[in-house]
């Protein structure tokens, strides 16, 4: 029997099903019929919405908390969006900008920005600070994926 997967859409939030085997087939939401995988990151600055996404998702969410202001993480963001055509659908690639989610900012204890971190079923698996290239990019999401199997 095939591994249904809990995938919440980038547009409109809802809560989708679909089969493991079956991500890489452009799968569409079932209430608002756009692509549940776009290849680029997801502003999630909203909090209601990054809960929904961090506490439904059986996808990990790779997570990037920046700031305007912030040199290395406006530096960091081409990079970040190319790694998102590269790891969906494994990852949802999300961008959090610190200052408009501060009290996402607070939860997650960030002090320091670009931060990345991996969050799956609301637990936060690993974390990095600093901008990073997209070879580091991948290679960091990589490392820690076979941690996932077991989250």
């Amino acid at each position: 029997m095939a591994a249904i997967l809990q995938i919440v859409c980038p547009h409109c939030d809802q809560i989708n099903r679909m089969a493991r085997e079956r991500l890489r087939d452009s799968g569409k939401c079932g209430a608002c019929h756009q692509p549940l995988f776009t290849g680029k990151p997801v502003a999630l600055d909203d909090a209601k919405r990054f809960e929904r996404h961090a506490k439904y998702s059986d996808l990990p969410l790779l997570v990037d908390v920046w700031a305007p202001w912030c040199g290395p993480c406006l530096a960091m963001a081409p990079t970040f969006e190319a790694a998102a055509a590269e790891l969906e659908p494994e990852f949802r690639l999300v961008k959090v900008n610190g200052d408009e989610a501060a009290e996402l900012s607070a939860r997650f204890a960030i002090r320091h920005i670009p931060t990345l971190l991996l969050i799956l079923h609301d637990r936060e698996l690993a974390r990095s600070s600093g901008a990073m290239s997209q070879q580091q990019l991948l290679r960091w999401a990589h490392e820690h994926a076979p941690r996932l199997e077991a989250a």
